[in-house]
């Protein structure tokens, strides 16, 4: 729809209400081609007679405008042209709330792109974010390694700490443990010391308890051995003088 702006006085006012939009608007600084004619056939309205601009002034705006015009499609198009290339790419958004004004961060993968009033959203995570909103884009290795490091934290996060460690946990440990083993040197160099250090202590720990349980079981192992060993001696005592009764007699 193209927007109409009075001339006042010879001057284009530059103020407009356009009913697609609630607040009213500024155009100094984005004025359209017909704005441009409008402004244009003011000045031809407006001039001085006895001083009117000549025609090479008219052409020169002209071609002047014509260019800026083409320069600022080319630069739609490169953007448009960028956009579609994102899709498959892992991006991150920051995503402003427009009540409290809190930025927060958004990372996931482009499913694709929308134009909508002239502007272009991408897809990230079921969400539509305005292309102005992106933050970063990155690299797949970069994106993989990144989410694996959080995994490895997050997995980590969920063990117990040293006073509540059990041998009962000896399967969430190992599972932390291949998590790690599988990275690639290149991922792993993503993953927080702490989080590497908290994992070590955990399987020290739970290589004491496994040792202590291992020492305490050969405990009692040996004990009922000797139990056993004990009773046979008896049992092979009373045996002998029942014989020697029955001889005797």
């Amino acid at each position: 729809m193209a927007i109409v702006a009075p001339v006042v006085d010879g001057e284009l006012q530059y103020e407009y209400t356009d009913s697609s939009k609630k607040d009213t608007e500024a155009l100094g600084s984005n004025l359209g081609y017909d704005q441009f004619l409008q402004l244009l056939c003011a000045e031809m309205q407006y001039q001085d007679p006895l001083e009117p601009s000549s025609n090479t002034d008219y052409v020169a705006q002209l071609a002047t405008f014509s260019q800026v015009e083409a320069t600022l499609n080319m630069a739609e198009s490169q953007e448009e042209q960028m956009a579609n290339n994102l899709v498959g790419k892992h991006v991150i958004i920051k995503d402003v709330n427009e009540t409290t004004g809190k930025e927060t961060y958004i990372d996931g993968k482009v499913d694709y792109i929308l134009y909508k009033n002239g502007e272009i959203y991408l897809s990230v995570n079921d969400g539509l974010y305005p292309i102005s909103a992106l933050d970063t884009v990155a690299d797949s290795d970069y994106y993989e390694a990144v989410t694996l490091s959080k995994t490895f934290a997050e997995m980590v996060s969920l063990l117990p700490s040293e006073e509540n460690m059990q041998t009962i946990y000896k399967g969430a440990v190992e599972e932390v443990r291949a998590v790690y083993d599988s990275m690639t040197d290149y991922q792993k160099r993503f993953v927080k010391d702490s989080d590497l250090a908290a994992l070590e202590s955990a399987e020290a720990r739970l290589k004491q308890l496994l040792a202590a349980e291992e020492a305490n079981q050969a405990e009692s192992s040996g004990a009922a051995g000797d139990s056993t060993e004990g009773n046979g001696g008896a049992e092979g005592s009373d045996g002998s003088g029942d014989a020697a009764g029955e001889g005797t007699v």
